[in-house]
């Protein structure tokens, strides 16, 4: 499975292609899913491109999204959106639209808090573990662990060099959780991670989040580019390991 990653934490610096508002994220959003991707994560925003945990702009962002396409669909629960994780989860209960799943980073404050207030109300966990972090210590000793949708195992060595290796001791330090592992890497490291996945017969991800370059370092021109891109690079790591 490749999910696409509409825009991430970016803002308008990032340039045109990146999707900051919800109708350019709906479009984005049935582009890359045409080109393949079977699952969706995106970080809703403020009119200014800030991200935000707010129920209408979520359900403005979840409603255009899901008017073009039929695929799940899920948020960030970034510490940056809300840095009071009580107020994260008190957002969390007031949404009126609900994601299908939503990532918490293990290694924040309140990461078990928000997870229970997502699994409280039907939505789907994505356990973001990072590497360089405690998060996968963190994860092991929950009591949610077994509970969520899947483990989103989140490379931040950006070096395209070793990448790969800082993503098997990520996996190595993870063991074998219980649930289903995605896989990516971020930046100069989100080819050689995503090729890994490819390999290693994991689901991974790909998309503007991700990295705003194609694999020769040409600039992306939107997500689906990136999702036909990735689909190729996944399939012949596949076919070939």
């Amino acid at each position: 499975m490749v999910q696409v990653c509409l825009n991430g934490a970016r803002g308008p610096a990032a340039g045109a292609v990146v999707p900051l508002y919800p109708e350019a994220m709906a479009r984005s959003a049935a582009e890359a899913v045409a080109a393949g991707a079977r699952d969706i994560h995106v970080h809703p925003k403020t009119p200014c491109g800030q991200d935000t945990l707010s129920p209408r702009v979520l359900a403005m962002t979840l409603d255009a999204i899901r008017s073009r396409v039929g695929v799940t669909v899920g948020v960030t629960t970034g510490a940056w959106t809300e840095p009071d994780p009580a107020d994260r989860a008190a957002r969390i209960r007031s949404w009126t639209v609900l994601p299908d799943h939503a990532s918490v980073n293990w290694h924040e404050p309140g990461a078990e808090e928000i997870a229970a207030a997502l699994l409280d109300r039907g939505i789907g966990v994505e356990a973001g573990i990072w590497s360089g972090t405690d998060g996968a210590a963190r994860f092991a000793a929950s009591p949610l662990a077994p509970r969520v949708l899947r483990v989103l195992a989140e490379v931040t060595d950006t070096s395209g060099r070793t990448a790969e290796a800082s993503a098997r001791e990520l996996l190595a330090t993870l063991g074998a959780p219980e649930r289903p592992v995605l896989l990516h890497g971020e930046d100069g490291g989100a080819w050689p991670v995503l090729r890994l996945a490819g390999r290693l017969g994991l689901a991974t991800r790909i998309g503007l989040e991700d990295t705003l370059e194609l694999p020769d370092g040409e600039r992306a021109e939107s997500n689906g580019r990136l999702v036909t891109e990735g689909l190729r690079q996944y399939e012949a790591a596949r076919v070939g390991r």
